[in-house]
């Protein structure tokens, strides 16, 4: 009956077509719909469908491309305007336009409706004023307005941020908007791709500017994008520095700021800036080529964003006498081959083993099992040489790869048994603090932990410490003996509990303890035997050990 009764007080779901794709499509509170997915897919269409909106205006396509980038355009709108029906048709079931007399109405001037509205009005428009020129030139350029469909995102996530940080200062909030802290939230992530983006944004630009065809169409822009991402990367590297002595491994150090820029990514994010800053000062005295070039350093600033260079960093750092070890062999074979290769051909071709160093190449290429052709040996001797080089290359050159490949996940088994042993040394006191829980969090987002892997590890952790809970609670208890089986140590085991008494009456006295008997009563069963078994077991004890009773404590009860 209580149960059913449970059951029949809980608050249905709404039921009907509506609810149904409420629920699944928008309620994020249903564990298994696809809220949280579709948003980050209709993300995913916002940012390419102004990229191609972009891209439209590039001159070098052909006309049979753009096309395609009508077609994508007019699909995009399609999706947008299936997504502002549904959250219309659907807004009277959304905690938010719920309470409203006109939920429908008040849904229609909200500012994320209307951010919705706005990205698909234009396109619309567009086909009223079709023999409109200037007009449908502005309603195309209003189509980059869909960005702003990203405050859907942007916005809670800014809301969020502040919440976490509300006793934070302006530095500490800084340091936790770029650095991942327990209290970063959201909105770290996307600054995070934001600078992301810039990076690879740049890298592209620099490996078309050598095309010389594009650079000279597309030469302005290049200059544009340039400038923009040395902005991106000269206001983060402020930042980083701004906030450098809220970095953990920074705060015992006098000279904060200037051990962060002696730091590898500081150096890196100043070799990221120092091109655009060179090409400025010195325009016409430097080759272009080697700052197009040094440009391309700007890549390894993607290292800071992923932890599989710092465990390399650590595969390397702790395995390197076994990789040196490797490489030896490596170059002890290469040089002693290179040696006899030209020892058999250099009678037979002067001009390609000409010595011993020209030799080594074709000793390197010959190992590493490639091959280009442009040297090889024509006496039997030397070809001979060549299939044993051949054969014995592939496992000489993949010891290191194996070497590496097991330390690298053996590094990962470590982290993760790293990451596992302080989920066991916060959850030890029963509540996790949020210093602790803002460690977790760190360590989760260097790590790149999955939803899934920190639910399992925590679990496991908490695990453990119920099982070294039972293990010290089994471990506390007495150990009882049988008396019937070994009566001379269930005796002894009397006589030693039989003084402990009579210590703890001669030091405490009867009355103190008949008081805490009284205060504990869940003990006070198990007191009373013992001080009842006290006088039994001292009169039991002294006869078998021969000796008189000392009455000099007092009399025992």
């Amino acid at each position: 009956m209580t149960s059913h009764h449970a059951r029949s007080t809980e608050p249905e779901a709404p039921r009907g077509l509506l609810a149904f794709l409420f629920r699944w499509l928008f309620d994020f509170r249903f564990e298994r719909g696809y809220a949280a997915r579709l948003d980050y897919a209709i993300a995913v269409l916002i940012i390419l469908s102004v990229l191609a909106l972009i891209a439209e205006h590039v001159q070098l396509l052909p006309t049979a491309y753009l096309r395609w980038f009508d077609l994508f355009d007019a699909l995009t709108v399609g999706v947008f305007t299936l997504e502002y029906l549904l959250r219309l048709a659907t807004a009277p079931l959304s905690p938010e336009f719920a309470r409203s007399r006109y939920p429908r109405l008040r849904y229609v001037f909200s500012f994320y409706a209307l951010v919705d509205l706005l990205a698909i009005v234009p396109f619309y428009l567009a086909g009223f004023m079709a023999g409109d020129l200037e007009a449908a030139r502005a309603l195309r350029l209003l189509r980059l307005m869909r960005i702003f469909k990203l405050s859907r995102h942007l916005v809670p996530a800014w809301q969020e941020f502040m919440a976490l940080n509300r006793h934070h200062d302006l530095r500490g909030k800084i340091h936790a908007l770029i650095e991942p802290t327990g209290h970063s939230g959201k909105l770290h992530a996307y600054v995070d791709n934001f600078i992301i983006f810039w990076v690879l944004l740049s890298i592209v630009c620099v490996v078309l500017e050598s095309v010389e065809s594009v650079h000279r169409v597309l030469e302005f822009e290049f200059k544009v994008i340039d400038a923009m991402a040395f902005t991106v990367f000269i206001v983060e590297y402020a930042a980083r520095l701004y906030v450098a002595p809220e970095r953990p491994e920074f705060r015992h150090l006098r000279w904060r700021r200037w051990a962060h820029l002696r730091s590898p990514a500081a150096i890196i994010d100043m070799l990221a800036i120092l091109p655009y800053v060179l090409t400025v000062l010195f325009p016409n005295e430097l080759d272009l080529r080697v700052l197009r070039v040094f440009r391309l350093m700007r890549l390894l600033k993607l290292t800071r964003y992923t932890s599989a260079t710092v465990t390399l960093y650590k595969v390397v750092r702790r395995e390197w006498q076994v990789i040196l070890a490797a490489v030896f062999v490596m170059l002890l074979l290469v040089v002693l081959t290179a040696s006899m290769g030209y020892l058999f051909e250099h009678d037979a071709q002067p001009d390609k083993f000409e010595n011993i160093p020209q030799s080594i190449y074709w000793a390197v290429v010959t190992l590493a099992s490639v091959g280009y052709g442009d040297i090889s040996p024509v006496t039997p001797m030397g070809r001979a040489l060549t299939v044993v080089l051949s054969l014995i290359g592939i496992g000489i050159f993949a010891i290191p790869a194996g070497l590496l490949a097991s330390a690298f996940t053996d590094q990962l088994r470590i982290d993760r048994e790293e990451f596992k042993r302080r989920l066991l040394h916060a959850y030890e006191g029963g509540t996790i603090s949020p210093h602790a829980r803002a460690l977790i969090a760190a360590e989760t987002d260097r790590l790149h932990l999955s939803a899934e892997d920190v639910r399992r590890l925590t679990q496991e952790a908490k695990e453990a410490v119920e099982a070294r809970k039972q293990e010290l609670h089994s471990g506390g208890q007495a150990l009882l003996i049988d008396p019937r089986g070994q009566p001379e140590l269930a005796m002894k085991q009397l006589r030693l509990l039989a003084s402990q008494l009579q210590l703890l009456s001669a030091a405490a006295g009867n009355a103190a303890l008949q008081a805490q008997i009284r205060e504990n009563d869940g003990d006070a069963e198990l007191l009373r035997r013992l001080l009842q078994a006290l006088e039994t077991a001292d009169s039991a004890a002294h006869p078998a050990s021969g000796l008189p009773a000392d009455r000099s404590a007092g009399p025992s009860r």
